[in-house]
């Protein structure tokens, strides 16, 4: 007979447990040969060594659900325990649902060009994804990263964006170099609280899982094993960009998100992002994906207002390159 402590991760006991203990006299009804005691925050298991194994795996099993889902029922658990792990993520993976947020919300990509998204991140290692302001760029990416981290393909998310003020000036903001910053984050951790409890977010900032910050502190760095995004790239000058590409390093997956009509780079300073995908457009083992106003998901108001700029836009141009002939 062998002896096994198995910690339980961070997350809800009763979620694990359930109302009277009954997911978990479920859970134990599976391996009646085993000894299995819950003790605060560990699960006490005595029995042979093959018992004990196949125990172990079954529960890391349950904690990858908990920690992909936030939730756990009786027939999840009767899944679990009669097919393979490998065979319930591989479902899971094939599935529309980038993940599930907190209360069982599902974040999925719900247009054509989203969808292009998540096909071209399973494909390459570095995407580019440009398109208008609430085309679900920055969310879809977001929801990818984390993803990525539930599943333990990644051992952290880094968010970055270039801090270029939009004609406004993060020197009059009060408190220190982070407090000025965090408002101009602010939609980041929005995306991330839709995807992860607060708690959870907190937790993982706290220990360094999650990083949220400016472009300025990537230089140096090699970025290994990590889902990084680069988001508001139309940002960054063309030496930023340059530098933020070349920290890519063994088992990362870059997203590298912008709108091109809305640069705040001084006039004469040429944007990072348009230098970037005309280079790189046709370079293997990176996708650029082109999201329009059909993508865009927020109020239908929005999408008449990107409409009514690119018409004026395209008249304003067709007016300087008529004085110009």
């Amino acid at each position: 007979m062998q002896e096994k402590d198995i910690s339980i991760p961070y997350g809800d006991p009763l979620e694990l447990f359930g109302a009277n203990n009954s997911k978990f006299k479920l859970i134990r009804s599976y391996f009646p040969k085993l000894k299995i005691v819950a003790r605060g925050s560990v699960i006490k298991v005595v029995g042979s060594l093959d018992d004990l194994t196949h125990f172990e795996k079954k529960m890391e099993l349950i904690f990858w659900h908990l920690e992909k889902y936030h939730r756990l029922t009786e027939n999840n658990i009767e899944k679990m325990m009669s097919e393979s792990g490998e065979e319930i993520k591989k479902q899971a993976a094939s599935g529309e649902v980038l993940v599930y947020g907190p209360g069982g919300i599902k974040v999925t990509a719900r247009t054509p060009n989203q969808r292009k998204l998540v096909e071209a991140c399973a494909k390459d290692d570095m995407v580019f994804a440009i398109g208008p302001a609430g085309s679900g760029k920055t969310y879809t990416a977001i929801a990818l990263a984390v993803r990525a981290l539930k599943d333990k393909h990644v051992r952290k998310i880094i968010l970055t964006r270039p801090a270029v003020e939009a004609g406004e000036n993060l020197g009059f903001l009060p408190g220190d170099l982070k407090e000025k910053l965090d408002p101009y984050m602010q939609p980041l951790y929005d995306a991330l609280l839709d995807m992860l409890p607060y708690e959870k977010v907190a937790d993982h900032i706290e220990k360094g899982v999650i990083e949220v910050a400016p472009l300025a502190f990537m230089r140096g760095r090699t970025l290994d094993k990590a889902f990084v995004i680069l988001d508001e790239a139309q940002n960054a000058t063309v030496s930023q960009m340059k530098m933020f590409l070349t920290r890519m390093g063994k088992q990362a997956k870059f997203i590298i998100t912008g709108d091109p009509s809305q640069v705040d780079l001084p006039r004469k300073q040429q944007s990072g992002l348009l230098k970037a995908v005309n280079l790189l457009d046709d370079k293997e083992g990176i996708s650029i994906i082109r999201l329009t106003a059909e993508d865009v998901i927020r109020h239908k108001l929005v999408k008449l207002v990107i409409s009514a700029f690119e018409k004026d836009e395209e008249e304003q141009k067709a007016k300087e390159d008529e004085k110009k002939s």
